[in-house]
């Protein structure tokens, strides 16, 4: 087994325990795999899955579903996961079959349950976040994406070598072998976390070129807008209709990941950077959410998000909530946001417009990306949202806080500057609120005079016109 961890890696091949003596690699066919897809249903929210979505995934994957075993259980079994009985059923069913070769639980796995079942099973058994990587690595294009999802499924799998390949753990015996030495365990460990470290270091000099990239739209003081949204809720489809781009377009979960940015005109002579974003789904593996921190990064530091909602959907209220969650484990929560509700062309009687909340602030847009009702409703939202979030400051700043001047600088906030005799900075930049807000909690920030704090300058028209609305 020397060098199987190397294998590993270059053939995708999943590697477990079946008995002490021996070793099985299941190889990865290339397509068209046969799967038994397992569902259960659980009392506790956090825990339940939808079977629709699942049926989806299972299909974006390319994996063939043969059958779907469904049940349900208060808690989850510690050995089996489903339980002794329904395990045995499905081994019944995979040795009555002879060509399945997969087994695909709507859930999250342990190490060791994943372990159990495939000893029972003598197949392949992938839980939900590694159908999900494997999903995310077929559709990765780009240099960038390629190394994040490579780094997400390296993370995932050390979890999986730590419990699952205890057989590695014996050291070599016997006459003339006896002594200190590396186990394969051991050896496989320190490869794997060799690899994490140098994907790690690639991953950085990305993030630092995204991060010049956004530094000089900031000085050229060119707002970021973000789409996001649940999978498939049409974001490719709106970002091309508004930017003219060729993003792919499919019906189905994660069509694209790389992340787009294009130039956008508005219609007030104004531009603004539009970045459209890799779709979220109900528990997205944390890995892979650490993995793509950079690309979510562009949602964190936009200014205005458009977070993209399938108007058509029975379910979109709780994929709205999903969404907010990842949003807020990438701190991007407090990011001004529109909800844009898509594909009105898929209901009856509906018409695009606008609904503004009590204060008369954007706060949702109808429309439909396919038929391009509502696009210019959606234009004047941006302009108009993005009008009212920015402040025009003028600070006083001491030369020993010459800190804050260079934050300012690097946050691309700097309008005017002039020095006094004294050294003093006279500083004239532009913001939106959350920056703002982060400038003042600084250190030094209290020998700091603000001389002008203007958002009046900036003060949208409160106008209920055609196709708007006021929310109640």
């Amino acid at each position: 087994m020397c060098g199987c961890l190397s294998y590993l890696l270059k053939k995708g091949a999943l590697c477990r325990q079946v008995t002490p003596e021996a070793v099985i690699l299941f190889e990865r066919p290339q397509g068209g795999e046969r799967a038994v897809l397992v569902h259960l249903e659980f009392p506790d929210e956090m825990q339940r899955e939808g079977l629709e979505e699942f049926r989806e995934l299972v299909g974006a994957s390319g994996a063939v579903s043969v059958t779907v075993i469904k049940g349900s259980r208060r808690t989850p079994d510690p050995k089996y996961f489903i339980g002794s009985g329904k395990a045995e059923q499905i081994r019944s069913l995979i040795e009555a079959d002879g060509q399945i070769d997969v087994v695909l639980f709507n859930h999250a796995l342990s190490p060791a349950q994943e372990r159990n079942l495939e000893r029972l099973f003598k197949c392949r058994v992938l839980d939900r976040t590694s159908l999900i990587l494997d999903i995310f690595a077929q559709r990765a294009r780009s240099h960038e994406g390629k190394l994040q999802v490579e780094l997400a499924q390296l993370r995932h799998m050390s979890t999986r070598l730590v419990r699952g390949w205890t057989h590695l753990e014996r050291q070599k015996g016997g006459i003339g072998l006896r002594g200190p030495g590396e186990t394969q365990l051991e050896t496989d460990r320190r490869l794997l976390g060799e690899r994490i470290k140098h994907l790690s270091r690639r991953l950085e000099k990305v993030d630092h070129q995204r991060e010049q990239g956004r530094r000089s739209r900031r000085r050229a003081e060119v707002a970021t807008v973000s789409l996001v949204g649940y999978t498939n809720a049409g974001k490719s489809t709106l970002f091309n209709r508004l930017t003219r781009a060729e993003v792919y377009v499919a019906d189905q979960l994660f069509a694209t990941l790389d992340p787009t940015l294009r130039r956008l005109e508005l219609q007030d002579n104004s531009s603004v950077v539009l970045a459209d974003t890799v779709g979220f789904i109900r528990h997205l593996p944390h890995d892979l959410v650490a993995a793509f921190r950079s690309t979510l990064q562009e949602s964190r530091d936009a200014q205005l998000l458009l977070h993209i909602i399938d108007a058509s959907d029975a379910e979109r209220h709780e994929k709205a909530s999903q969404v907010n969650l990842v949003l807020k484990e990438i701190d991007a929560e407090q990011v001004p946001q529109i909800e844009v509700y898509n594909k009105i062309d898929l209901l009856d009687n509906a018409t695009s417009r606008i609904e503004r909340d009590e204060s008369g602030r954007v706060r949702r847009v109808w429309l439909s990306a396919v038929s391009g009702e509502g696009l210019e409703l959606l234009c004047t939202a941006i302009a108009e949202r993005l009008a009212s979030e920015q402040v025009k400051i003028e600070l006083r700043i001491p030369p020993a806080e010459g800190r804050l001047r260079a934050l300012l600088y690097e946050w691309g906030a700097v309008v005017e500057e002039k020095i006094e005799n004294s050294g003093t900075w006279l500083l004239v930049i532009r913001m939106d609120a959350k920056h703002r807000d982060f400038l003042q909690r600084q250190d030094g920030f209290e020998n700091v005079e603000v001389i002008a704090n203007t958002p009046e300058l900036f003060a949208p028209v409160i106008k209920v016109g055609k196709n708007q609305h006021l929310l109640h």
